[in-house]
């Protein structure tokens, strides 16, 4: 079984690289700096449509902003179009490239464990860092936007008797059902089924859907291939449709909530680093240095799942991360690991409370990180997806939902920032388990793997 699914997993390797090629040659032509061209183009595009300077009507700028932003509109709608069939692919053929499934027990345990207490870490310092620059009290002042008075519906929390029935929902009763809802969770646990089981099946029962699921693979890849065409586009299309609606003055009010969430995701980029040094004893220059054209990318696609290829091969071949790791911990880490997501919701939640006046209570406060570990697992790895979650993790401890509107205008460079964050996260963890797993081999299985390497440098 090892020996077959090694093989199946030495395949794999060379039918990804020509999409990862690609994606590397996009930051090496300065994709990221066309990107922040776009940028800064549409919010000068923005400015002169928008109520600011009023070259247009209102109307009219609203008009032109809807069809500036297609391209970013068409971008996400791809990008949202195959995030399901490549999660499938991806954890299923992960999984199956494991040596055996104690190794799969033992570092799917740790991986899920290691998502989860850092998802949690990362909403904590949200919170903490909210509440430390206390951004929202610049904007106690400003119009709020209008709230509907049945917007708000109470939360609902398992208690003891109904927590069974919410562990059975996870398990989807119809795994397409639980695609065309977008059931993300669902999909992830009916993947991780799949591969599990293909692990234990015979290798000439197990490789025509190993091939057919490559071929998935490769068709995903194949439509990322062109959405990416599309990134400088979108972005500029995007940013001036929202600063044509809600103006220069808005967004430049809106600065101290930007640096403050910035600033977490910095403090959250440094844990990683530490942990990376004291429990992998990798150098965090080293390891920036390595993974830096995968982090630009994001930077620059705001989808962890696009650059999903390039992240692989980068732990496989920057990283020595091998292939049953890499291909099982990134595509995982790309559905259940939103750290950066989780520390952004906290800190907005923070920030609309000050804005409405609302104090939060301690209690308030665990309920936001217990909420956002639970909404950021499971979530599509698609531009703008924390907008969505954000609204739920609001109207859990009462705050209105429509004050979103008041960061929509900054979420595109926040989206950009926590989204390179979360592919560190997916690299970090993904090193990690490789070091956890080296010190647990033998001597004779780390020969083992120094010959294995030696061959296929040969």
């Amino acid at each position: 079984m090892a020996q077959k699914t090694t093989q199946e997993s030495d395949k794999a390797l060379p039918s990804n690289r020509s999409l990862s090629s690609y994606l590397f040659g996009l930051v090496q032509h300065r994709l990221w700096l066309k990107v922040l061209i776009g940028m800064f183009l549409g919010l000068v595009t923005g400015i002169l449509l928008g109520p600011s300077v009023g070259l247009v009507e209102p109307a009219t700028g609203s008009i032109i902003g809807n069809w500036l932003a297609f391209p970013g509109r068409l971008f996400i709608a791809t990008i949202q179009m195959i995030v399901i069939p490549l999660i499938i692919a991806s954890v299923v053929r992960g999984l199956a490239a494991t040596e055996d499934m104690e190794q799969l027990r033992k570092v799917g345990v740790r991986v899920v464990l290691f998502f989860t207490a850092t998802t949690a870490l990362a909403s904590a310092i949200g919170l903490w860092v909210g509440n430390l620059f206390n951004p929202g009290k610049l904007l106690q002042n400003v119009t709020l936007p209008k709230q509907d008075s049945g917007e708000i519906a109470p939360a609902t929390m398992p208690d003891v008797t109904t927590l069974p029935d919410v562990l059975l929902g996870l398990l989807p009763g119809n795994p397409l059902d639980a695609m065309v809802q977008g059931q993300m969770l669902q999909v992830v646990i009916f993947s991780i089924i799949v591969g599990v089981a293909l692990v234990s099946m015979p290798a000439e029962q197990s490789r025509p859907m190993l091939d057919l699921l490559r071929s998935l693979q490769q068709i995903c890849m194949t439509v990322v291939h062109w959405a990416m065409r599309l990134a400088p586009y979108a972005v500029f299309g995007l940013m001036a449709q929202l600063t044509t609606s809600i103006g220069l003055s808005a967004l430049l009010g809106m600065a101290s909530y930007v640096l403050t969430v910035l600033t977490g995701l910095l403090m959250l980029m440094l844990v990683y680093l530490l942990l990376l040094k004291l429990l992998a004893g990798q150098h965090p220059i080293h390891f920036l240095k390595h993974c830096r054209d995968v982090l630009l990318l994001a930077f620059s696609t705001s989808s962890s799942a696009a650059v999903m290829p390039l992240s692989i091969r980068t732990a496989q071949e920057k990283l020595a991360v091998r292939p049953s790791i890499a291909q099982f911990v990134i595509p995982l880490g790309a559905t259940i690991n939103m750290n950066g997501t989780a520390l952004y919701q906290s800190v907005a939640t923070v920030f609309l409370a000050q804005v409405y006046g609302i104090d939060l209570s301690m209690a308030s406060m665990a309920l936001v990180v217990a909420m956002a570990v639970g909404a950021s697992i499971g979530s599509p790895a698609t531009p703008g997806v924390g907008i969505v979650i954000l609204a739920m993790v609001l109207t859990t401890v009462g705050i209105p939902p429509s004050g979103i509107a008041l960061i929509m205008g900054v979420d595109r460079i926040l989206d950009m920032s926590r989204t390179a964050v979360n592919v560190t996260g997916d690299l970090v963890t993904s090193r990690l388990m490789e070091a956890w797993t080296r010190k647990q081999a033998g001597p004779a299985d780390k020969l083992a793997e120094l010959e294995s390497a030696s061959v296929k440098n040969d």
